[in-house]
């Protein structure tokens, strides 16, 4: 088994920078899943897993007061997508967080967060000798929830300055690892996009599966 990199090396940013648009716009993030948003449910799978958390949001960072941490607007201009998230969290990591080399990012709208998630990916990372070790399970690969060296921040962006946009079109680039997760009894990277995820998760709940 190859070695794991300590948790006070990396930075978990989850990323919540989108519009939401399927849900009808708004903070996807902030509606409730069993009497709690997803923002808190993220913030309570990933906590033990990184050194520090911050949260990738654009528009008034006071909505998330109350959930104490630093609140980091887009680098890029123009709502560049989740791209441009990962970019705001290397660079927010190098600038901020001395002691960590390393970010995950994870979108806020993944309840099922596995609770390993740092550790398979980082050990990955260390055995591949790679730059990203990234997500799959149910035969998909979900290029968001990842983990990063943050060196790769000067050649991110650049890239995007160039228009790179997609993450999976600019990690098919770079040294990548790919952790396989099993979809069984339930996908762990299930996303909600749609008010019908929303209760399909909460009917997950409700059935005990975590």
């Amino acid at each position: 088994m190859a070695d794991a990199i300590d948790t006070d090396r990396i930075v978990g940013a989850l990323l919540a920078g989108g519009a939401a648009r399927r849900m009808g716009g708004g903070d996807k993030c902030l509606r409730l899943l069993d009497g709690e948003t997803l923002l808190a449910r993220t913030i309570r799978r990933l906590g033990t897993q990184v050194g520090r958390i911050i949260l990738n949001a654009n528009g008034d960072p006071a909505r998330f007061g109350d959930y104490g941490l630093p609140v980091v607007a887009d680098v890029i201009d123009g709502q560049a997508g989740p791209l441009a998230g990962v970019l705001t969290a290397m660079e927010w990591t190098r600038d901020h967080a001395p002691e960590a080399d390393y970010v995950l990012t994870v979108p806020t709208d993944i309840p099922f967060l596995p609770l390993d998630l740092a550790l398979r990916l980082s050990e990955a990372l260390v055995a591949a000798n790679a730059d990203i070790a990234c997500v799959a399970s149910g035969g998909r690969d979900h290029p968001v929830p990842a983990l990063w060296k943050i060196d790769l921040a000067p050649k991110l962006r650049a890239d995007m300055a160039a228009g790179a946009r997609k993450v999976d079109g600019w990690t098919a680039g770079q040294k990548l690892a790919r952790v396989e997760w099993s979809a069984e009894p339930v996908d762990p990277f299930f996303n909600v996009n749609r008010e019908e995820e929303l209760e399909r998760a909460a009917a997950l709940l409700s059935a005990e599966i975590e």
